[in-house]
């Protein structure tokens, strides 16, 4: 389920990086596109470290893109930076995932 969430915000994210159609597109809906994501990035974030116990790259790279999405060619530039290290990421994903026992719970 984790790759499945790298893969679709990879996707997200390199339609936001498209020059003209990904600003216009953020624009024109008010900068909500980029408040969804930084939502989104945040889940899957929480996700990989409890699911998989660890921190993803790829989450962080996208709340970067997602809080500084708004500054013209910068935000071009961390949606493109976003899609490939989240694509990346998804890859080094596994398939499966670790579940806790009732061991591995100490708190």
């Amino acid at each position: 389920m984790v790759r499945n969430l790298k893969w679709l915000g990879a996707a997200f994210e390199a339609f936001l990086g498209i020059p003209a159609l990904g600003g216009l597109f953020i624009i024109s809906m008010g900068y909500t596109p980029l408040g969804f994501m930084l939502v989104f990035h945040i889940v899957v974030l929480v996700l990989s470290i409890t699911r998989l116990k660890r921190i993803s790259v790829g989450p962080i790279v996208g709340i970067t893109a997602s809080v500084l999405g708004f500054i013209p060619f910068l935000g071009m530039m961390l949606h493109w930076a976003a899609a490939l290290a989240l694509s990346i990421d998804a890859l080094l994903t596994p398939r499966e995932q670790v579940h806790m026992t009732k061991e591995d719970d100490r708190f």
